[in-house]
């Protein structure tokens, strides 16, 4: 499978991405630009989407009951040479499961996840998975 994102310089204050017609306004803007995302940002909800396709794709599979799904992340940033440290997830989901079954869909997530093994084989990606 391929993907492919276009992204250009829209000027000083900030940058467009375009994939099959979706755009997602890019914050390169150096002062920062609080209607868009900056690169760090939109690493993590790269994850975030990663992490809820997962549980989409694994629940019909396990028939696992899914009300509703929140994912927080954190991401720590070292200056010199300047990259991610650690990122930490917390997903919390709304079902009648058991703790155990929701363990399962955990595994699941992580196991199957095209964003969450790449991230996982550079920075260290730790978090849980629990109730809302």
């Amino acid at each position: 499978m391929r993907y492919e994102v276009n992204a250009r310089r829209l000027g000083a204050t900030g940058s467009l991405a375009i994939a099959h017609g979706a755009e997602v306004t890019l914050g390169t803007d150096l002062a920062g630009d609080p209607r868009a995302m900056n690169p760090v940002e939109l690493l993590l909800s790269a994850l975030a989407a990663c992490m809820i396709k997962g549980a989409e794709r694994a629940t019909p599979v396990l028939k696992f009951a899914l009300n509703g799904m929140h994912i927080t992340l954190e991401a720590d940033r070292q200056d010199s040479p300047p990259k991610l440290i650690a990122i930490r997830y917390k997903i919390t989901m709304e079902t009648p499961e058991s703790d155990s079954r929701l363990d399962l869909l955990h595994r699941n997530i992580l196991k199957y996840g095209t964003i969450s093994n790449t991230l996982s084989a550079a920075v260290p990606l730790t978090g849980t998975i629990g109730r809302l």
